[in-house]
């Protein structure tokens, strides 16, 4: 059985021996949601690379201390993928989250594509922004990730252009694109962009626009994935061709 996951601020500088305390929320989840008692043994992560596994040696209502046994640190991904993610309707935009962390992306970017159906305005634009953070925090903890992803704030078309414009390899999913996706080159370092439109498509403007800034439109193959799917599944035939997945 998989040992239980925590997060910790930082694990910078933490050796075989010493203490960690964790508190606030994740301690209450760990002592009063999972139970974790004295003597049981837990993994600890910065998100940054590092983890320590240990044992529990005190709780509280709100704090959780593990002594530490060993500890572990990774160099992070590469190719590093970006998926720029159009804001689906409903609870879909978590759901592409969930599942995008659990493949390995370590950039998700909302985008306010043009034909996106919901809006992302004021004080829901901060909630729905903290639920895709929260989502991708849970799904990398549940995915025993050391290096956990990151969700930008909302982009605007001009700055997932930028975005394409940077990578080592940017492709745009289209259902009715000519090349498939097996047949771009996956570089080997660098970062890797890919686009998923919302559920009406990508304008053809913006599509000219992600073109023009060296973006590849493929298609996936015959079926149309849904928004919240199509990401995760382009990624995995990406990360298969790479050093990270052999």
């Amino acid at each position: 059985m998989s040992l239980p996951v925590h997060l910790v601020p930082s694990l910078d500088g933490v050796a075989v021996g010493a203490t960690v305390e964790v508190t606030g929320d994740e301690a209450h989840h760990a002592v009063a949601v999972r139970r974790l008692r004295v003597g049981e043994q837990v993994v600890l992560t910065d998100g940054e690379g590092r983890s320590v596994t240990g044992a529990v040696t005190a709780t509280g209502k709100r704090s959780l201390t593990v002594e530490v046994a060993t500890v572990a640190s990774s160099d992070k991904p590469s190719p590093a993928f970006t998926v720029v993610q159009a804001l689906p309707k409903g609870d879909r935009g978590e759901l592409a989250v969930e599942v995008l962390t659990e493949v390995g992306v370590d950039v998700v970017v909302p985008w306010a594509a043009s034909r996106s159906v919901a809006v992302w305005k004021g004080e829901r634009a901060v909630k729905a922004h903290a639920k895709w953070q929260a989502t991708a925090r849970e799904a990398g903890k549940q995915s025993r990730r050391s290096w956990l992803p990151t969700v930008t704030p909302l982009a605007s078309t001009d700055a997932v252009r930028e975005l394409v414009a940077e990578a080592d390899l940017a492709v745009v999913l289209h259902e009715d694109a000519s090349v498939p996706l097996s047949g771009v080159e996956v570089p080997a370092s660098g970062r890797v962009v890919v686009v998923v439109g919302p559920e009406g498509g990508i304008a053809p403007e913006e599509l000219a626009a992600l073109e023009a800034a060296g973006a590849v439109t493929v298609r996936l193959g015959d079926e149309v994935l849904r928004t919240s799917t199509a990401g995760v599944v382009a990624v995995a035939a990406l990360l298969s061709r790479t050093d990270r997945w052999r």
